[in-house]
């Protein structure tokens, strides 16, 4: 099987890590990775911001699980029971699940693609990942990350643009487990042949 579409269809999202720090040469392909996907008239308006800091990293991640309104799972719909998310497990207290490395995506507040062009930049990211070990998980509504002081404060730190806002995370970081998550049964009939 050629090996990116064997890539596509092994892609699991990890929400267990290891504490140890993934490699800079790495994170520098995955890196790269996103900046070489696809954008809207080739704007390349997507900003990544890495965080390896595990305060701060733990702290935004507690932000985000404080903005999630409880639990969503039950016996028959789940986000993952061997890999349990926010959404499965309440005692879970923070977003980022522990990632040594989060990559923060932004883009511009009044760009009709922006959410797009992260969206892409962050499936090629979470691709490169898996191509070399890493484990990863993409972490929507991003802006919910900074919705307080303290986030505030972090944008000011990190220097965002006040006109760019947060729209993902991809959390990162080597596998806790040796055995990757299993894939659901894809459903059928979501193809539509006209």
């Amino acid at each position: 099987m050629n090996e990116v579409i064997k890539n596509m269809l092994e892609r699991r999202s990890v929400r267990k890590y290891k504490k140890e720090q993934i490699k800079e040469e790495e994170l520098d392909l995955i890196l790269k990775a996103g900046l070489y996907a696809p954008s809207a008239g080739s704007r390349q308006g997507v900003l990544f911001v890495v965080s390896q800091n595990k305060e701060t990293n733990e702290k935004l991640g507690r932000i985000k699980k404080a903005h999630f309104n409880g639990r969503i799972s039950d016996d028959k719909i789940y986000i993952s029971k061997e890999q349990p998310s926010i959404a499965d497990d309440v005692t879970i207290m923070n977003a980022f699940y522990d990632a040594p490395t989060v990559v923060t995506l932004f883009a511009p507040k009044n760009f009709v693609f922006a959410e797009s062009d992260c969206s892409v930049a962050a499936e090629n990211m979470l691709l490169a990942a898996t191509s070399i070990g890493i484990g990863s998980c993409y972490i929507g509504s991003a802006w919910e990350s900074f919705d307080d002081t303290f986030g505030q404060e972090i944008l000011k730190k990190w220097e965002v643009r006040t006109d760019y806002r947060g729209v993902c995370h991809i959390i990162l970081g080597y596998p806790l487990d040796e055995h990757k998550p299993v894939a659901k049964p894809r459903k059928e009939g979501r193809i539509i042949r006209v």
